[in-house]
């Protein structure tokens, strides 16, 4: 496939592919990039098994924000220990490198398992969503947000069950405020509407982007779409996504309505902890007849008071 063929063209000039690093993790092949830091397949010589080793891409090594934002992530997933969330071996630096030694698990991102499959059965995707919340739970109630949720950081192994992976944007939950990066604008799909304002987010942020997943596993499609990051934020921010049994009747009532209060775009209407709709969707699970009698209003954003553009802060290029 494409992906492939990338990422073994890249490897043929990789200056890493053969290094040893703190000489105890030789770099065999680049299994991974994304937009911080390449993945990259190793073998551990003091514990003699394989684990994958992040390292901060090179065009950004220089800038101190990045390294900053890299230590960041280092020590938020060094603070985890979950078996729905990719584990951290080690953090260190060899030299100018920095890097992150992580679990190596045999799967496919959630983001492929989909493209594979196409629209999930109801049931597979309870499966995964309650893997995704219970990840994430144990992470609120450690401070941390993920602020990145989406298939594409989600692997899905062999035995069917699911990690939370790459916490490239995490940050420790003690308030503050968040910009539209050029990260969040790559997952302008699945960001809250307060990320795309810029505005507070805290745990129930990453409530909303694990709606969006929920509602594109059942419906096989996404809430909103557009031609430009800028125009999907938009709708985030001021329009009503078709309900689920709108595009499959099929749908249980109370997984729609489980959907559906995930992603309210007031943060005030979602639910309040991982926990709590953990809670739901288990009750749902003994009972898919339940009816959890959500209010509908709760669901449709409040009216602008000013234009959408101005409200939505874009990166600086």
């Amino acid at each position: 496939c494409a992906a492939y063929e990338y990422l073994k063209e890249m490897t043929s000039m990789d200056q890493y592919i053969g290094k040893m690093l703190d000489n105890r993790y030789e770099i065999l092949e680049l299994i991974g990039s994304g937009g911080m830091a390449n993945v990259y397949k190793a073998k551990c010589h003091r514990l003699n098994r394989m684990v994958a080793v992040k390292i901060l891409k090179n065009d950004l090594a220089e800038n101190a924000d990045f390294r900053r934002r890299f230590r960041d992530e280092s020590l938020a997933v060094a603070q985890l220990s979950h078996a729905h969330i990719m584990s951290v071996y080690d953090v260190s630096r060899s030299g100018d490198t920095e890097y992150i030694v992580m679990e190596l698990v045999d799967g496919i991102t959630l983001r492929q398992y989909m493209e594979r499959r196409g629209k999930m059965d109801w049931r597979e995707a309870l499966h995964f969503i309650t893997q995704i919340m219970r990840g994430l739970s144990h992470a609120h109630s450690r401070g941390i947000i993920h602020r990145d949720i989406k298939p594409h950081n989600m692997m899905v192994l062999r035995d069917g069950s699911v990690k939370v992976a790459d916490f490239g944007i995490a940050r420790v939950a003690s308030g503050g405020h968040s910009t539209l990066t050029q990260e969040a604008l790559g997952s302008v799909h699945y960001i809250s509407p307060e990320q795309a304002r810029g505005s507070h987010i805290d745990a129930r942020s990453d409530l909303y982007s694990a709606g969006v997943v929920l509602y594109e596993m059942i419906t096989g499609r996404l809430p909103f779409e557009g031609d430009t990051p800028v125009s999907v934020a938009i709708q985030h921010l001021h329009s009503i996504p078709l309900s689920p049994r709108e595009l499959d009747p099929t749908i249980p009532e109370a997984l729609e309505a489980i959907t559906m209060k995930a992603m309210a775009p007031n943060p005030d209407n979602r639910y309040p902890s991982a926990d709590a709709m953990l809670a739901d969707l288990e009750e749902f699970r003994k009972n898919p007849s339940i009816n959890f009698d959500y209010d509908v209003s709760e669901f449709v954003p409040e009216e602008p008071e000013e234009s959408a553009m101005t409200q939505i802060r874009t990166p600086h290029t």
